[in-house]
């Protein structure tokens, strides 16, 4: 079984005397990392189905939203059922009550191989609506993922991905006080992360250049990164309240 591991070993909060116990523990509620939650063989799977797709891409300089620097994306609705498994272990793990926690888990342990409701699994509540295509963003090592919301009108409460290829170190700012209030997560190679609730619309989040990317003090060499990441579905009235042009994104 995997388990979550906070604070000491993945999270870092900078200037500690001025965050409140409340708001410290809204943030460390919302947020997960789960180290090893791959497999190296479910690794190599899952790059083996993206990367003769994305082969054939190259490196954008900027995103639409100018949040990204030498990337490259699509979205991928189809998946081989061995991959499409490992997608649905992600998708429910984080339940919302104690009992729902335990019961995925004994399904997990017992059905693993014939269950496939496992990667969006792990971070999503049972009732949850999901954006059906996967986001698959490569970034390349010199690339950097800039401070940034992502658009509620797009995707909804909770956003959790696991990290191929490389270690990182995601950085959220509070968006009010963004050099006051900062936690650093660090996302070992097939780790899976989650972002909810206060930490995914109070703070922006980023993935730092080899530059600066450095966790308690340590340096972390983030060469190049494969994200494949899970959304739920936006909420209604965030959909209505109009659109944005944006670049499409290649899709098979």
């Amino acid at each position: 079984m995997h388990v979550s591991l906070r604070l000491n070993s993945f999270y870092s909060f900078h200037n500690a005397s001025l965050w409140t116990p409340n708001l410290r523990t809204l943030v460390e509620a919302s947020l997960r990392v789960i180290p090893e939650f791959l497999l190296p063989e479910e690794e190599k799977s899952l790059l083996e189905e993206v990367e003769p797709h994305m082969k054939r891409l190259r490196y954008e300089k900027s995103h639409w939203d100018n949040a990204i620097h030498l990337y490259r994306e699509r979205e991928q609705k189809k998946w081989l059922p061995s991959n499409e498994a490992v997608l649905q272990r992600i998708r429910y793990h984080f339940g919302n009550s104690a009992f729902y926690y335990l019961y995925i888990y004994i399904l997990i342990y017992i059905y693993i191989c014939i269950f496939f409701n496992i990667l969006r699994n792990e971070s999503f509540a049972l009732d949850t609506h999901h954006i059906t295509y996967v986001h698959i963003l490569d970034l390349h090592k010199d690339g950097v993922i800039k401070p940034h919301i992502d658009s509620s009108r797009y995707c909804g409460d909770v956003i959790t991905g696991v990290s191929l290829l490389s270690d990182c170190v995601m950085r959220l700012r509070h968006k009010d006080r963004k050099d006051e209030l900062v936690v650093d997560l660090l996302l070992p190679r097939r780790s899976l992360y989650r972002l909810g609730e206060i930490s995914r619309y109070e703070f922006t989040h980023e993935v730092l250049a080899n530059n600066e990317s450095k966790f308690n003090g340590r340096t972390i060499v983030k060469d190049r990164r494969i994200s494949i990441i899970c959304r739920d579905l936006p909420k209604r009235e965030n959909i209505l309240q109009g659109q944005i042009e944006m670049k499409p994104i290649p899709e098979i």
